[in-house]
């Protein structure tokens, strides 16, 4: 959930010169690296390759939203089969997380219904599964209709709810009896106040009140993607009392100490790695959430860093 400043560096980023500064200079693409893999599928087999060795668990975001045609779409799908195929031959411990608008969502649904199920198909084939990113409020209704149709076939997906959208706990009320994972995440959009929490003590109560009913719930399995300390400590307490799966998901560059403590204490966690060439809109999120990584930018820009 990003803070007023949060808010107010996704609006900047929107600009067209804003992303060229980022996207063409080479203290923004050094700040991109902290946080994203590579650009090519190969550098994320290495990455994921060295944190399944360090004790992480690993979920491949190749990434990408918001395609505008059929071409793209069935490209997204066969980079991410290709992802799948790599997972298996390597015996890595990973999934894949994917967005629907880049399988086609916002203009072929039909197309991303089947992308997903293929998906699924190939994940089980390899042994692994497949987490559904949630994206803008504008899709989450079909979002969780084609997480429903697919995990009800398949049976090896999961979902991902965010915290500060005030129709989240009749969504996991709806979908928890499915069985799949359930990453919990406060979200990353901005929205209006209609439909999200806008407070930060706001969104922290939500997120705690899906955790209480995730983690009571056995049939489904809890990834709780957060970095912050009070709700890390929330969650440590209510996994004292659990005995079916669950897992910590923290992303990619963001706390390292902080991951491997958790690792150290014998918890599982599972890093969200996103890889590709498509990361200005990813960056800009990350930077919303912590905005001192706006700041390191600028001192290279200036030659400071």
């Amino acid at each position: 959930m990003a803070s007023a400043l949060g808010k107010l560096v996704l609006l900047a980023t929107e600009r067209s010169a804003v992303r060229s500064l980022f996207t063409s200079t080479r203290p923004g693409r050094a700040l991109a690296t902290r946080f994203v893999a590579g650009e090519e599928l190969a550098d994320a087999i290495d990455v994921a390759r060295r944190l399944n060795a360090d004790g992480f668990s690993v979920s491949l975001d190749h990434l990408g939203e918001h395609v505008t045609d059929r071409g793209q779409a069935v490209t997204a799908r066969d980079d991410y089969l290709a992802c799948l195929d790599r997972i298996a031959a390597e015996g890595l411990d990973a999934n894949i997380s994917v967005k629907l608008t880049q399988l086609g969502l916002g203009f072929d649904t039909d197309l991303a219904a089947s992308s997903l199920r293929e998906l699924a198909t190939r994940a089980a084939a390899a042994g692994t599964t497949v987490t559904i990113d949630m994206e803008e409020s504008e899709h989450t209704s079909a979002t969780i209709e084609l997480y429903e149709a697919a995990q009800r076939v398949h049976g090896n997906l999961g979902v991902a709810i965010q915290a500060y959208l005030l129709r989240s706990a009749a969504d996991l009320e709806r979908i928890i009896a499915l069985g799949g994972h359930i990453r919990l995440c406060k979200g990353a959009y901005l929205e209006p106040a209609d439909v999200a929490f806008q407070g930060r003590v706001e969104v922290a109560s939500s997120f705690d009140r899906l955790l209480e009913v995730l983690m009571a719930a056995p049939e489904t399995k809890p990834a709780i993607a957060t970095h912050d300390d009070d709700r890390l400590a929330f969650a440590r307490r209510l996994a004292a009392d659990r005995e079916a799966p669950y897992e910590f998901q923290l992303l990619y560059g963001v706390r390292g100490p902080l991951q491997r403590e958790l690792v150290a204490a014998r918890y599982p966690v599972r890093i969200y790695l996103p890889y590709g060439v498509a990361w200005y809109p990813y960056l800009t999120r990350r930077m919303a959430e912590r905005p001192a990584n706006l700041g390191f930018f600028l001192r290279a820009v200036i030659g400071r860093s």
